[in-house]
């Protein structure tokens, strides 16, 4: 995924899934540096990662 689509997720009203390393994650936001975004699981875990974006895949 690119830093572009990445900000049109995170400002569509639509539910969107993304995965990451193969599990459904929500995008918190786009860091600074494009190149990494902020996410955490889909579910009761607030648990948040700093991710490369090209290693998120939109399903």
């Amino acid at each position: 995924m690119d830093a572009k689509r990445v900000k049109q997720i995170l400002s569509s009203s639509a539910d969107i899934e993304v995965q990451y390393n193969g599990v459904s994650v929500w995008i918190d936001q786009l860091n600074e540096d494009g190149r990494t975004a902020t996410v955490h699981l889909r579910g009761p875990l607030e648990e948040r990662s700093t991710v490369e974006i090209h290693e998120l895949q939109e399903i």
